[in-house]
């Protein structure tokens, strides 16, 4: 079991919505860049959201700098966990991130995305209260493990926490 730390919150005093993972997979440790995996379609979602149909080939700092400026904040629910390879079902003995201190910190922030299956249940067995005082929304991982949804599929279901009409 190799020990897994996920990275420090990518937010600022603008963020609205902040988006939570469960732990970066094996590849995002590696390159310590959030959706590093070239198959996770993360960052293609976030190139419609933010209107920049190249965010996903920008370097990673810049992809950062452009959520923000979309008042989009990023982070993790766990902090650090043991896990083989980066399956979400491997993550054992975790430890959460502490969400309500980030929430107290950009007061702005209003709607909560979960990405993914593990993401909610983390953050529903560790912040039950965050769940019922915020508008939280439990969202399709855009992990390429989560292969039944095609990028389409995604947006249409994440338009629903970015009050965002669909394109057609």
């Amino acid at each position: 079991m190799e020990n897994c730390k996920s990275f420090l919150p990518n937010a600022d005093e603008n963020s609205e919505i902040l988006i939570l993972g469960s732990m970066p997979g094996v590849k995002s440790l590696d390159e310590a860049e959030y959706y590093a995996h070239p198959q996770n379609r993360f960052w293609k979602l976030m190139g419609i959201f933010c209107h920049n149909d190249n965010l996903y080939k920008t370097d990673y700092e810049n992809k950062l700098k452009i959520l923000l400026e979309n008042k989009i904040a990023l982070w993790d629910v766990i902090q650090s966990c043991k896990r083989n390879g980066s399956l979400d079902s491997n993550i054992k003995e975790e430890k959460p991130n502490n969400i309500a201190e980030l929430l107290k910190k950009f007061p702005k922030i209003n709607v909560i995305c979960l990405n993914g299956n593990k993401s909610y249940t983390s953050f529903k067995k560790y912040f039950p209260e965050i769940l019922e005082k915020y508008e939280c929304y439990k969202l399709p991982s855009t992990s390429p493990a989560n292969a039944k949804y095609k990028l389409e599929d995604l947006y249409k279901e994440w338009c629903k926490a970015f009050k965002t009409e669909i394109f057609n």
